[in-house]
Order: C-alpha cells, then structure tokens, then sequence
C-alpha cells in the first residue's frame, strides 16, 4: 500500500529524472532567472509588461498582422489579446480596421506613437542582450548564438511531429573553413546553369568573398550555412554596405534539391535577425528581376523596392533592383 504524501510522490519522481530531464530543468531555471533580471516590474524600464512588449514587437517587424496572426504566433487567449488591443487603441499605439486579405480579420497597424514606442522597446532590449554578450570573447558569442538557434529548431515548430513526417532535417550554423569556397563554386555553378551566367559573375561572388574573409568583424559581419541532413543546401551573407549602420545581404543561395523546406526564408530571417542584434538601422540588397524566388522572400520579410534599372552584365541583358529593409 501507498502511504507517502503528494510532497513525497513528486519527490521520488524527481528522483527518477534521467540526467537530460534534469539538465534541461537546470537550464530552464537559470534562463527564466537570467531573463527575469533584466525585468525588474515593466520590461525594460518601459511602461509594457512583457506580453504587450511581445505584442507591440510583432507588429511593428511585420508589414501585414492580424488579430489571428498574433494569436497564433504569440500563443494569446483571443479575450486577452482582444483587452490588450483596446488598450493600446485608448492610449493611440494602434489602429484596427478591416484586413485586405480577409475581411472577417482585424488588420492591425501601429500610429506614430506606436512606432515610438515600439523603438523604445527595440532598443532597450538590444542594450540588455548587449550587456549579457558583451563580456564573451567573439568565438564564445557565436557559438552561444548557434547554440540557442539549434534550440529554436529542434523545440521549435514542428518538435511535436514523429520524426517519419518532418522531412529533411534542417539547420543553420555559421562558417567554418571551406564554407566560403564552396559558396563561390556553388553560385557559379547554380547560375550558369540556371540562367546562363557567364565566369564574370563567379569573378564577382570570389571577390565578395575574399572581402568578406579579409575584413572580417564578427560585430558586423556573419556568413550562415544552412545544412538538410548534414549537408550544406544555402547560404548567405551580413557585410557591412560601407555607410553608417547600414548592412547589406548577399550572396542568398539555395540548392535546388532543397527548395520548397524554408531554407531561403530561415537563412533571410537569421540574416535580418542578426542586423537588428547587431545594432545596424536598415539593411540594403542588390538582386536581379529574374530572380524571382529570392524576390519573393524579401518581400515577406518586409524589403521595399527602391530602384531598379537594366543593365547588361554576366553575359546577360538583366534588370537590377535595389531593395532596402528599415530594422
């Protein structure tokens, strides 16, 4: 017979913890601490509590949210979310109209003082997160950041999922040596055979590179490989563009075999993650009208087109755009 208390019972289970439930138990407890100290009542010394700052923060890095958008992604009770919404329209942070993609929907869109506030938020935060990655050496930074990415991807969307249905397994890492040769092969091989690129492009991607590896600063400067099942599928690139806090995206590749798994859009969102972290306040991109993959990527993720003009290059006639990204 049983006889032990309910303090007795969840002891022994504890008990019983294999040493990775543990582990991860330790490590929850030190983050939810480590985060709670830079949250001393509001966060961040702002008026928001932290779902409203999570709230404002959505909205102001997405060109189009919904009322269900936000519920979905912020994992919100549509009541609460309703409160906190009329709250930020009585203090004038938001407008709520009809969506264009769905009239059921509530478009939401943030006013002036919306925008202020929600700069306010962006850069306290980067403050905060610069305090704690400030005393690490680089190398001990990047691979703190790899790690809490491969974090995202393995508890992230689609954890819950038998591994038989999740497809290739996709990760993202930064550059180790051979990476950057391998991309100046991989573009002149990829846009040869897909658009007839002449050796005049592969010319100009080993000089990107070679720039990129001589004046490297990993303060502003970082190359993300993207692996499907330990093989290299994409790359790209954050330079900087030579102006003041302005970073530029280049060389995007994606393999053909590794179209259609998000490859493009989690190298894209990493690279403009990384920009905002990093303290850059626009990024800037160079591509080419055919390209219409690519194109639509940075769309999603918010870039504005800025120019474009014909030009021949590459063996080519081509149309290139200029597209440019407020972070």
């Amino acid at each position: 017979m049983t006889t032990g208390t309910a303090s007795d019972t969840t002891s022994g289970a504890a008990c019983d913890a294999t040493p990775d439930v543990r582990e991860l138990r330790r490590f929850n407890r030190f983050y939810t601490n480590l985060i709670g100290a830079l949250d001393y009542g509001r966060h961040l010394y702002t008026p928001f509590t932290l779902t409203e700052a999570r709230v404002l923060y959505e909205v102001a890095h997405h060109e189009r949210v919904d009322a269900a958008d936000l519920r979905a992604s912020l994992s919100l009770d549509a009541g609460y979310l309703s409160r906190l919404l009329g709250k930020f329209e009585d203090r004038e942070l938001i407008t709520r109209g009809r969506s264009e993609r769905d009239p059921r929907r509530q478009r939401i869109t943030l006013t002036e003082g919306g925008r202020e506030a929600a700069g306010l938020l962006e850069e306290r935060s980067q403050d905060a997160a610069g305090s704690l990655l400030e005393r690490l050496p680089a190398g001990d930074r990047a691979r703190l950041v790899d790690s809490m990415r491969t974090i995202r991807a393995l508890l992230g969307e689609g954890a819950e999922q038998p591994p038989e249905d999740r497809g290739p397994k996709m990760t993202l890492r930064t550059a180790r040596p051979g990476d950057l040769g391998w991309m100046v092969e991989r573009n002149a091989a990829l846009y040869s055979a897909e658009y007839g690129f002449d050796l005049s492009y592969e010319a100009l991607v080993a000089r990107i590179v070679a720039e990129y590896a001589e004046a490297f600063d990993p303060r502003w400067d970082r190359t993300w490989i993207a692996e499907l099942d330990g093989r290299r599928a994409g790359a790209v690139m954050c330079v900087r563009d030579g102006r003041p806090k302005v970073a530029r995206l280049r060389l995007l590749l994606v393999e053909p075999d590794a179209r259609g798994h998000g490859v493009g859009r989690q190298l894209v969102d990493s690279c403009v993650e990384f920009a905002r972290e990093a303290g850059y306040g626009e990024m800037v991109l160079w591509t080419n009208s055919v390209l219409g993959a690519a194109r639509s990527i940075y769309q999603r993720v918010g870039f504005e087109l800025v120019t474009e003009s014909a030009h021949h290059s590459f063996g080519q006639d081509l149309v290139g755009q200029d597209w440019r990204l407020v972070l």
